[in-house]
């Protein structure tokens, strides 16, 4: 069975395991959400985890600092844009936007040091 461009990886699985096991969607929806919540928690002090017929997941300590470098040479420049006088009111909400936006995915990234707080 071939997913519909329509739906996202996570809605199909949730179709087609109702469908299949004759479950309620929301009930493989919970099932789904927890076992990704799960694997998520297990990634915060395990640098990898296994999920049964998915495979291994690794956390890439270099991808994340330099994803964290870009991160905050973006922040910075956010920062300054909000901060400058000559801009216009628009490009400075905009800029507040991306600060903000950009804050949230650095919170996303695993912590390798006390410097990404």
């Amino acid at each position: 069975m071939n997913k519909p461009a329509s739906l996202s990886v996570k809605d199909f699985l949730i179709r087609t395991l109702s469908v299949k096991l004759a479950i309620n969607n929301k009930v493989i929806e919970a099932v789904i959400n927890h076992q990704f919540q799960a694997a998520n928690d297990a990634l915060d002090s395990n640098i990898s985890v296994e999920i049964s017929g998915f495979g291994k997941f690794v956390f890439n300590e270099k991808k994340a600092d330099r994803k964290t470098l870009i991160l905050l040479a973006k922040i910075e420049r956010a920062e300054k844009d909000m901060m400058d006088e000559d801009a216009t009111e628009a490009y400075r909400k905009k800029a507040g936007v991306i600060y903000t936006k950009t804050k949230d995915q650095l919170k996303l990234l695993k912590p390798t040091n006390s410097d990404n707080d």
